[in-house]
């Protein structure tokens, strides 16, 4: 008895884990929400860190930085990437992170869909921090090396509203849309 009261006080007193992200967006492509459910049971680590980080506000104004036609729209370059802070500078968004540790990958079995939101990384499979990217198209060649956090269950025509950047890295020229305000669902 003592054991089971223990553990009912323990999950009542940890935080509990995100559900949802809803992502506003603005620029001169796409105008809208995106809603996001946070695949809590597939990568809770990266869940929990998305949902903490919007918690805090840090992803607001937040460009995205790298939009590649037909493939995916990255986004969540807390560091450099916030449009709205001064200095801001578009040639660094998406060099940088969070000042939270990276992140283990926490590769699954769930496939690269449209509207499949995967985390950002470097080479190192475990490097993933704040960057995310939300998928145009099936991108089958990123099942089990990239971590697999959210998918898109409302908004997919604001996805697809993201202006598109250039060549073949996708940096977007000029004004880029941004995130304005993430709020976590329950």
């Amino acid at each position: 008895m003592r054991n089971w009261l223990a553990a009912v006080v323990l999950m009542a007193a940890s935080p509990a884990l995100a559900t949802g992200l809803q992502i506003e967006v603005a620029g001169e492509g796409a105008n809208g929400t995106i809603t996001i459910d946070l695949l809590d049971d597939v990568a809770p680590k990266h869940a929990q860190r998305l949902a903490k980080l919007a918690a805090e506000g840090a992803y607001d104004g937040v460009v995205f930085h790298r939009v590649i036609d037909g493939f995916m729209a990255q986004t969540g370059d807390v560091k450099f990437g916030n449009s709205t802070a001064d200095g801001f500078n578009m040639r660094m968004a998406g060099m940088g992170g969070s000042d939270l540790g990276n992140l283990a990958q926490e590769f699954s079995d769930v496939p690269f869909d449209r509207g499949v939101v995967g985390m950002a990384r470097a080479q190192d499979p475990n490097s993933a921090n704040s960057q995310f990217f939300i998928m145009f198209d099936q991108g089958y060649f990123l099942n089990g090396q990239y971590t697999v956090v959210g998918r898109v269950t409302e908004g997919m025509e604001v996805v697809d509203a993201i202006k598109r950047g250039k060549g073949r890295n996708g940096a977007v020229v000029g004004a880029p849309d941004f995130m304005k305000k993430v709020t976590v669902t329950p």
